[in-house]
């Protein structure tokens, strides 16, 4: 990927999670730090697929990474994690591919329309086993580990 290409992406992907903070009303003080988790989820994401890996598995890969760095913020900065992860998972959403699902059914393209549907279905539970991952992973380390490494 071409530097500048990739400076457009991490702008996007930045402002819309950024923006998704502002419509949640996150704290003005945390808006930064939405911004840096959208655009790290969705650089790990374009990366990955620049990898030719499934977008399943890179919309995986990428909302636990959005949720490892949102709970890293909400530790640092004492604010509740689901106002970064929230935000920082808003660029993986299938949106583009639910709406060319129900344009396809305006069309009575039926047999596109359940693919493209299915498609959007897959990565949004996507998005959901990596959240989930990555707060089963976050318990068994503050499970495991002494409180004295975890600063408790």
């Amino acid at each position: 990927m071409e530097i500048h290409h990739a400076l457009q992406h991490v702008l996007a992907s930045f402002i819309a999670s950024a923006g998704f903070g502002i419509l949640f009303n996150a704290p003005r003080r945390a808006l930064l730090q939405c911004g840096a988790a959208g655009a790290a989820g969705w650089m790990l994401y374009i990366w990955l697929q620049e990898l030719e890996v499934l977008p399943v598995t890179a919309t995986v890969v990428a909302a636990f990474w959005v949720t490892i760095i949102s709970h890293y913020f909400a530790k640092v900065y004492r604010t509740p994690i689901i106002v970064f992860s929230v935000s920082g998972i808003i660029p993986l959403v299938p949106g583009g591919l639910a709406y060319d699902a129900l344009r396809h059914v305006a069309m009575n393209q039926y047999d596109q329309a359940v693919s493209l549907g299915a498609q959007a279905f897959m990565i949004s539970g996507a998005i959901g086993l990596g959240l989930v991952l990555a707060e089963v992973t976050n318990q068994l380390i503050r499970k495991w580990l002494p409180t004295r490494y975890l600063g408790r």
